[in-house]
Parts: structure tokens; C-alpha cells; sequence
């Protein structure tokens, strides 16, 4: 229907760190051009996972955003496995990859993934509750944005795996209340330069 709210749901992968955990260089310059992308857009919130990359990486953002928009950091955002399947779940063709690539995660992981998983669904997705559009940003992970990007098109829950991003790469969901959600851009980094992109893939 005309005129019902709409979430804007922007999500960045941190910027390229250093062994310390740290923004490279070349990590700032990353951040500083994606908020330099991002700087028109009305945003109501900026959120962010705890680790020191996702915290610079949002705070670099936030600076070329030209207003005061809280920055908060959301555990939800934060570096984990989403989701471990058993091996019934993975089509049989790409099933010895999955398991092996998930093979290290220990039990406690994948129970403290499932519920950050589950709880940055309850949190950052959905149409909007408000009066009008809103816009967010939540500067996260690769996984996190694989997996959030997998619920928005209706995937099984293991196939956050290959939704692979780059380092300060963006992607756009949108939330209505009348239509399934869309995905606007995915791993968009038409905002880097050649040699700034198409760092950090995971998977």
C-alpha cells in the first residue's frame, strides 16, 4: 500500500585489519570512502559489532555522516557462526566443503552463534514500526551479513555460507510491510578504488 514505512537496512563488512585487529591504512581509507558513499542517507542509527575493527570501521563512518547520529555497538553485530548444520541439511554435492569448513567450531560457538544469530534477526529486521521510512546502518561481518542476507531471501539457514563480502563492501535490504523483503545491492564497492577492493573473502 502507498505510504506504509520502509526499513532501510544498510549493512558494511568492517574495513581490511591488521594482524592486531586493528585498520590498516588501507582499512581507513576503505572506511573513510564508504562514508563518504553514505553521507546523504538520513540515518536514524549506526550500530556495530564489538570487535576493535567493526568499532573503527563505524566510527570512521559516522564522522563523514555530517550529523549527530548515535553510534551504538550490538553484540548481534558481532563476529560469529550463525548457524551449523548437520550434514542432512547441505545439498550432498557441496556437503564434505560445509562440513569441513565448520568442522572446528565447538558446540558452546555454535549455540552462542545461533542466538546472536537469532537475535540480530528479532533486532535489525522486519518492516518499520514507525511513522515513516527509517535508514540503519549496522557495520558487522561477513558471516553476519551472510546470514541476515540469506533470511531476507528465504534460504536455508545454512547457506549463509558463500554470501561472501569484501572489506567495506555495502549491502542494502529493504523491509516492507505488503511484499517479501528485497535486496537493493549486495557486496557493493563501486565506492573503492581497484586496489582497495575485494579483500577479506572468507569463504
Amino acid at each position: 500500500m502507498p505510504g506504509m514505512p520502509v526499513r532501510h537496512l544498510y549493512l558494511a563488512r568492517h574495513a581490511e585489519p591488521g594482524d592486531d585487529g586493528r585498520l590498516t591504512e588501507r582499512g581507513v581509507q576503505q572506511a573513510e570512502l564508504l562514508g563518504r558513499r553514505l553521507s546523504k542517507v538520513p540515518f536514524g542509527s549506526v550500530q556495530h559489532g564489538p570487535l576493535p575493527r567493526a568499532t573503527e570501521t563505524a566510527q570512521l563512518v559516522a564522522r563523514q555522516l555530517g550529523s549527530q547520529v548515535p553510534v551504538v555497538e550490538l553484540e548481534a553485530a558481532g563476529d560469529y557462526v550463525p548457524h551449523v548444520p548437520s550434514p542432512d541439511e547441505v545439498d550432498p554435492e557441496h556437503r564434505a566443503g560445509v562440513m569441513a569448513f565448520l568442522a572446528d567450531v565447538s558446540s558452546a560457538e555454535a549455540a552462542q552463534g545461533a542466538e546472536l544469530a537469532a537475535e540480530a534477526i528479532r533486532l535489525l529486521t522486519g518492516p518499520e514500526q514507525g511513522d515513516g521510512d527509517s535508514h540503519h546502518l549496522v557495520v558487522t561481518h561477513a558471516f553476519t551479513v551472510g546470514w541476515l542476507v540469506r533470511h531476507a531471501c528465504g534460504a536455508p539457514p545454512w547457506r549463509w555460507l558463500g554470501l561472501d563480502n569484501g572489506h567495506a563492501a555495502l549491502t542494502v535490504l529493504r523491509y516492507s510491510t505488503d511484499r517479501p523483503p528485497t535486496m537493493v545491492v549486495f557486496n557493493d564497492m563501486s565506492h573503492l578504488p581497484d586496489e582497495l577492493r575485494l579483500t577479506g573473502h572468507t569463504w
